[in-house]
This record gives C-alpha cells, sequence and structure tokens, in this order.
C-alpha cells in the first residue's frame, strides 16, 4: 500500500508556535513581502468566521475583522519539516516529501515489522507526534492515498481498498485536483463539481476542452497511475550560521558575512572532496520572521566566489534587517569527480569557438570560415541581401 501523511496548514502551525496565544483567534498567514495580497492557511476558527485560504487580503479583513495576520516563517517550516521527514525514516519508513506537510511511503516491507497496516500506520503518526494534528490515507494508488489523507480527520488512519477507490472517490470535491483557478471555474461553470463527474465523462472530449491539464486531472478521478513512492536520498547537509549582536540592514556588511559564512563552510571537513550541487540562504529577521532562498548549481563547484556571486544578489529580497544569516549546503556530491557541460555558456563558449574555428581554418584554408553580414536587408533579391566576410579571430 501507498501511504500519504498531511499536515493541513503546516506553515501556519510553524509559525503560530512562538505566537501560541493567537492560536484560539481567528489566525491566517500573512503573505509574504513582494507577493500578491493574498492570505494563506487559516485556522479553525478562522474557517467558522468566514475566512478562507487563498482569499484576497481586503477580503479576508473585511469578513473577520478581528482577523491576526501571522508573518511566515520558512526557515522554521524548512527545519521542522526536516525533523518529521527524519522521524519517518527512523521509524524505518522510506519517505518522498512533496512539499511541506505532505509526504508519501512505502508500508511494503514494514507491516510485518509492526503487526500489520493498520499498526505500520499508527506507527508513523506516533513517529510525528500527536503536536501537529497529523493524519495518514493509504490506498493502492497516489492519489486515492492524498485524497484519503484530506478528508481523514486529525489523529485519523483511513485506509481506501482497491475496489472502494471509485466510490470513495466520487463524491470529493474538485480541489483535491492540481488545476489552476480557471480550470475549476471553467468545470462548474459545466456543471462539474464533484470528482465522480468528472470521472464519467470521456476523457477525449475533457482532453481537448482542457487540454494535458484536464486529461490528468480526468485520470487522477478515477485513481491516478500506479507510480511507486521513491525515497529520498538522505540530505548530506552542513550548517553554518552567523549571529549578529544587533539587527543589520546593511547589504554591504550582509555580503561581507555571506563571504565569511562560505568560506567556513567549504572549509568543513565534512565538506572535503566533495562539490556543492544545491546551497540554501535563510535569516531570522527582526519580527520574529524569516526568510529563505535556494539555489541549485547548474554545475557542482566548491569555488567561493562562484557560490557567492550566485547568493548575493538575493540579499536584496530580504524584508527586514536580519538578526542571524544562515547558510546550508543543502546537497553535497557523492565523489570528486567533475562533469563538464554539453554547452558552455559566456566566456568560456566562445573561447571554444574561437578555438575550434582556428582548427578548422588550419585544416582548410584562412578563408574557409565566414560571418553572415546583412548590407541590404530591404531587397526583395534574397542573394542581395547579405555577404559572407571572411571571419578574422
Amino acid at each position: 500500500m501507498i501511504a500519504c501523511l498531511s499536515i493541513p496548514g503546516f506553515d501556519l502551525k510553524v509559525a503560530l508556535r512562538k505566537r501560541p496565544g493567537v492560536a484560539v483567534r481567528p489566525a491566517a498567514l500573512a503573505p509574504q513581502a513582494g507577493s500578491e495580497a493574498i492570505v494563506g492557511p487559516v485556522n479553525a476558527a478562522a474557517e467558522l468566521a468566514g475566512v478562507q485560504p487563498g482569499m484576497r487580503l481586503g477580503e479576508a479583513l473585511a469578513t473577520c475583522p478581528g482577523l491576526v495576520l501571522v508573518e511566515p516563517d520558512p526557515a522554521g517550516a524548512e527545519q521542522a519539516w526536516e525533523e518529521i521527514v527524519c522521524a519517518l525514516e527512523d521509524a524505518g519508513f522510506s519517505v518522498e516529501p512533496v512539499g511541506a506537510g505532505v509526504a508519501y511511503f512505502e508500508t511494503r516491507g514494514i507491516e510485518r515489522l509492526y503487526g500489520g497496516l493498520d499498526a505500520a500506520l499508527q506507527r508513523s503518526l506516533a513517529a510525528v507526534g500527536g503536536a501537529w494534528d497529523a493524519r495518514v490515507g493509504a490506498a493502492g494508488r497516489r492519489f486515492a492515498a492524498l485524497a484519503a489523507a484530506s478528508v481523514a480527520r486529525p489523529g485519523q488512519v483511513l485506509v481506501v481498498r482497491d475496489d472502494e477507490v471509485g466510490n470513495f472517490l466520487a463524491p470529493l470535491p474538485l480541489t483535491l485536483l492540481p488545476l489552476e483557478r480557471q480550470r475549476y471555474e471553467e468545470l462548474e461553470a459545466m456543471g462539474v463539481r464533484k470528482l465522480g463527474q468528472l470521472a464519467g465523462l470521456p476523457g477525449g472530449a475533457v482532453a481537448e476542452r482542457l487540454g494535458p491539464d484536464g486529461r490528468r486531472a480526468w485520470s487522477l478521478a478515477r485513481g491516478g497511475a500506479t507510480a511507486r513512492v521513491r525515497g529520498r536520498r538522505p540530505p548530506a547537509e552542513l550548517v553554518e550560521s552567523l549571529e549578529f549582536p544587533e539587527a543589520i540592514g546593511n547589504e554591504l556588511t550582509l555580503r561581507r558575512a555571506l563571504g565569511a559564512l562560505i568560506d567556513t563552510a567549504l572549509a568543513r571537513p565534512e565538506r572535503r572532496d566533495r562539490f556543492v550541487r544545491k546551497v540554501a540562504l535563510s535569516a531570522k529577521v527582526v519580527g520574529g520572521g524569516s526568510w529563505r532562498r535556494a539555489m541549485t548549481l547548474r554545475e557542482p563547484s566548491a569555488d567561493a566566489d562562484r557560490i557567492r556571486l550566485g547568493l548575493a544578489p538575493k540579499l536584496a529580497d530580504l524584508p527586514a534587517p536580519v538578526l542571524e544569516l544562515r547558510l546550508e549546503l543543502v546537497e553535497l556530491t557523492e565523489s570528486a569527480g567533475r562533469q563538464l557541460e554539453l554547452l558552455a555558456a559566456g566566456a568560456e563558449d566562445r573561447t571554444r569557438l574561437r578555438e575550434g574555428l582556428r582548427q578548422v581554418r588550419a585544416s582548410t584554408g584562412s578563408g574557409s570560415v565566414c560571418t553572415v553580414v546583412e548590407v541590404a536587408p530591404w531587397s526583395r533579391i534574397p542573394e542581395t541581401r547579405a555577404l559572407f566576410v571572411p571571419r578574422d579571430d
């Protein structure tokens, strides 16, 4: 069986850990600085007041004037989710995270360890802990497991057998499908509001009307593909942090601090003979929130200057002065080998091009390499619009 662990509103729950008194009041996750003014996940009190995730900020405040906007904590959410995934892995499950608050894992091979399917699923909930109100769904297919986890109650395990998938999915809302809002509106305009209604339509007609996304949604409404769970590779994470005695908002100072963190992290003995493939920069900002940006290098590297040039521009996105700066080497290569690029870029590309042209001229003559120069683009005679001019470089 494929199991899905779901923690709805995970980002909001992480942010509320620093403000426990707000948990009993209507609260919603505030939009991040520079993003669209749309509220994120909401708690039960806000939902009772009529506030829904994805509402415009003005509409949400008009619906519930007492709504508390909680600053997001992406760095804290990343760390808390990593702890949850590690707890599941320590319990023996092969976990495939698909986002903060949602992860798949296989029960085959571990059911005998805990004495059956139900016992194994209950063990996964116990590994996560009761503070997160997690729920687990299990089925023979991934989407059915996700749907089961979405409708389960906090702390509940819901198992959907193969012969029950069609009847189970039929009354569920279309919002479970990964579709854009415009697609939802198109389907609702046609009178399709449940998964069963979508599954009953001809697949060709759905694909013609909604395109590839609609065809995929139609397939999911019928249970989805039988894809297996791919457990993640254990992260080879190295972390360096720098705490400031007072809040820093000067970008030049932050760039110097970033350079020091990169040099320190690359000098760690655990990193020796391995290159950096993915790196993340996070910060604790004034007001209790956090900020995080990740970068995957096109070519794994241990060059401090290259990593600094990639991360330094991201400091301009900081929403507030910084109290602590944190650098994470999220993923490292397994060996000191270096994979060359298929296509080079920039100065290296031009250098290779000049070397190739030089070899061609040496073997075929000085006039064999030419450049097309446009001289009369207005001419109606194609042969007179451009000339071949020998290249000198």
